[in-house]
């Protein structure tokens, strides 16, 4: 009986033994992958927080007078933060990248455990059934005396409750392994996620790039040429504005309250991090300066060139557009137009890229694009509208007005009694 139990023991100890063995070196590379982890994750925290100065920065130059050199000044702080911005991300698929590998250690750590543990139980359970077959006077005759046998029965039994103990162990490991391949899986969601943000950066990026370089080129840095040019601008969107409102008020609209929310009611969530509005809806006295209708068509909020935009609520995309696409139309730039099933729309304009397609079902807070400084905008901003869906229709002004630099281009448009406040609904 002894020798019975010392084989099962050697069992245990020679199984237990490569796995542990195994377990160091685990342990070594987990601890290498941690602290890789840690020195990443600093090398953010440091990168995000020289992105919050150059915001800082930006918002000080959007409230100065708009000449060549603020405007000089705004494209190299934003350059910078486009440029930080490209870095965390790379950081983050680096972390996230650094994340799956430590949970493949430590998957292959537990795999590892339970078949050894599993195989030490299936070997312990083929020699106790062995032994079983034995009867009771075999065993007592391959004793001694009767005492070592009552003392092989009584270690036999704590072997016993061990075996039963290693299966209470491999039933957690279990537990704990399923757990982990389901964290696996989310940070791989993250990866992908992460990937495709760094392209999109890189992308906003070369086409900020781009775009400040022929306007640049255009001035030729004389602060009289960008002050004429500006100037152009100005009288362009105000002649399109003009064209825009009169097809507008042309347009007839009963609205039946009873078939939107009611005003007050807070159904929208954000479609930025943070909100700082720069401009109200409505008759303001900025607007009476600022539009040629003297209203407002909708709520602007301060987010620089990159910002994520978010939907405010479920829908689908019933439209996408780029109207600078369209030389000396100066208005939306790129824009999004979602319909949402409460009968309201949300226009989402100025933006640099937009990510998602006409027909697309969207949820709250799911990403539309990115912030920026497209179409006519003094200065890099989200620009939204709310529309009484039933009212809301997408034209190309030239299909009723000849001759206009937007003929071509397709904006959203509605009867002005069809714009609501978004801030009734935020």
């Amino acid at each position: 009986m002894r020798n019975f139990i010392l084989v099962l023991s050697i069992i245990f100890v020679g199984i237990f033994g490569i796995f542990y063995t195994n377990a160091f070196i685990y342990a070594q590379t987990a601890d290498e992958l941690r602290k890789s982890i840690s020195d990443k994750t600093a090398e953010i925290q440091k990168i995000e927080a020289e992105i919050v100065r150059y915001k800082d920065d930006l918002n000080k130059i959007a409230s100065l007078k708009k000449n060549l050199n603020n405007l000089i000044a705004e494209l190299e702080l934003t350059r910078k933060k486009l440029d930080a911005e490209i870095r965390v991300t790379t950081g983050k698929v680096d972390t996230t990248d650094l994340k799956i590998r430590q949970l493949n250690s430590d998957i292959s750590r537990k795999q590892s455990e339970l078949e050894a543990r599993h195989a030490a139980l299936i070997e312990s359970l083929r020699l106790i059934n062995e032994r079983d077959k034995l009867s009771l006077s075999e065993i007592a005759a391959s004793n001694d005396g009767y005492s070592g046998f009552w003392d092989d029965l009584a270690t036999l039994d704590q072997f016993n409750n061990s075996i039963r103990d290693n299966i209470a162990v491999i039933e957690n490991v279990k537990t704990k392994l399923e757990q982990t391949h389901k964290t696996k899986e989310v940070e791989k969601k993250t990866l992908l996620s992460l990937k495709s943000e760094l392209a999109d950066r890189k992308k906003i990026a070369e086409d900020t790039k781009k775009k400040n370089l022929a306007l640049l080129t255009q001035t030729k840095k004389d602060e009289s040429t960008y002050a004429k040019l500006l100037k152009q601008k100005e009288a362009q969107k105000e002649a399109f504005e003009k064209e825009l409102r009169d097809y507008e008020s042309t347009l007839k609209f009963i609205l039946d309250p009873t078939s939107i929310p009611p005003r007050g009611v807070n159904i929208f969530s954000s479609p930025l991090g943070n909100i700082s509005i720069t401009q109200q809806f409505g008759r303001t006295s900025d607007s009476r300066r600022l539009y040629a209708s003297g209203t407002h068509n909708g709520t602007d909020f301060r987010a620089s060139v990159g910002t994520p935009i978010k939907s405010v609520l479920d829908g689908v995309v019933s439209d996408t557009g780029n109207t600078d696409q369209f030389p000396g139309c100066y208005s939306y730039g790129k824009w999004v137009l979602v319909k949402h099933s409460n009968g309201l729309s949300t226009l989402y304009a100025h933006l640099s890229l937009i990510k998602v397609s006409k027909g697309q079902s969207v949820t709250t807070g799911e990403l539309l694009g990115y912030s920026g400084n497209t179409g006519y905008s003094t200065g890099p901003h989200l620009h939204l509208t709310v529309f009484v869906s039933e009212a809301v229709q997408i034209i190309r002004l030239g299909d009723v007005k000849k001759g206009t630099p937007c003929a071509n281009a397709p904006v959203p448009i509605a009867a002005t009694n069809a714009y609501l406040d978004p801030m009734d609904y935020l």
